[in-house]
């Protein structure tokens, strides 16, 4: 057990047992009433039709956090499912770590990213793909860092003494090549951007959201790139990388969405 915190209040976060659920879209101003009790971490899982994927996820989660030394809370956003993800839900509503499921009316995994750490109060917020591709035990070292003042703490496939323990397929890999070409032209120097795993100063991450604009999977460089434009230091862990089937990425639509928006970005400097 790794104690990163000193010593500080201990929030607490009272259980959700019927998972409260919390609409809204960008844009709005957030009500106070749907800002979630401040803890130290709180990690936030964006969902489109994961009913299968989640739970396992979700599950794995709650373990380790139950476990840390640091007071945390797990938001699934919910991207407007059109299957069973919310019922797959119901089972943690009596976790020992606090359960939330909130909404987010506009598609997109960058919008149900911005909605969950514009509704968060915690000293330090980050999100995870649902499909537990990045080892959750990773969050060891990401608070570790986090606690020495880094801006951000970003999970890297391609930093020095990372590895795939299971490989994508070659149309995959292929496709990554395509979109680091251009996110190397706001980024030279993070080597993986699309990493599902990045965790946050919580104020610092609140202040800069509100001005993203990209909805879709180019938003991890786009925040990135504001956060460097802030100055603030950005720091890639090696992680030992699982390819898992389910993905809801379209190579057709959402990769020529996804080289536009890094389009847009690089123009924006």
């Amino acid at each position: 057990m790794v104690s990163v915190l000193p010593a500080r209040p201990r929030w607490g976060t009272p259980h959700a047992p019927h998972l409260p659920r919390i609409a809204g879209g960008p844009g709005e101003e957030i009500p106070a009433s749907l800002i979630r009790p401040p803890v130290d971490l709180e990690l936030i899982v964006p969902a489109f039709n994961e009913e299968r994927r989640l739970p396992g996820t979700i599950a794995c989660t709650i373990d380790y956090l139950s476990g840390r030394p640091w007071t945390s809370a797990v938001v699934v956003v919910d991207n407007d499912s059109a299957d069973c993800t919310l019922e797959a839900l119901g089972a943690f509503g009596d976790a020992p770590v606090s359960t939330y499921v909130i909404g987010c009316s506009s598609h997109g995994r960058g919008a149900a990213v911005r909605r969950g750490i514009a509704t968060s109060a915690a000293r330090f917020v980050g999100f995870a793909d649902a499909d537990n591709a990045t080892p959750i035990g990773t969050l060891d070292m990401v608070m570790a860092l986090l606690s020495e003042a880094y801006g951000a703490v970003i999970a890297s496939r391609r930093a020095p003494g990372a590895h795939y323990e299971i490989e994508q397929s070659a149309l995959r890999r292929g496709g990554g090549w395509m979109f680091r070409r251009p996110a190397q032209l706001t980024l030279p120097d993070i080597a993986d951007t699309q990493c599902g795993f990045k965790f946050f100063d919580g104020p610092l991450v609140r202040a800069i959201v509100s001005s993203c604009r990209i909805d879709g999977f180019a938003f991890d460089v786009e925040l990135l790139a504001r956060l460097s434009r802030e100055g603030r230091a950005i720091i890639e862990v090696p992680v030992a990388w699982s390819d898992v089937p389910g993905s809801t990425f379209s190579a057709r639509t959402d990769g020529l969405r996804s080289m536009a928006d890094l389009l847009r970005i690089a123009l924006s400097r």
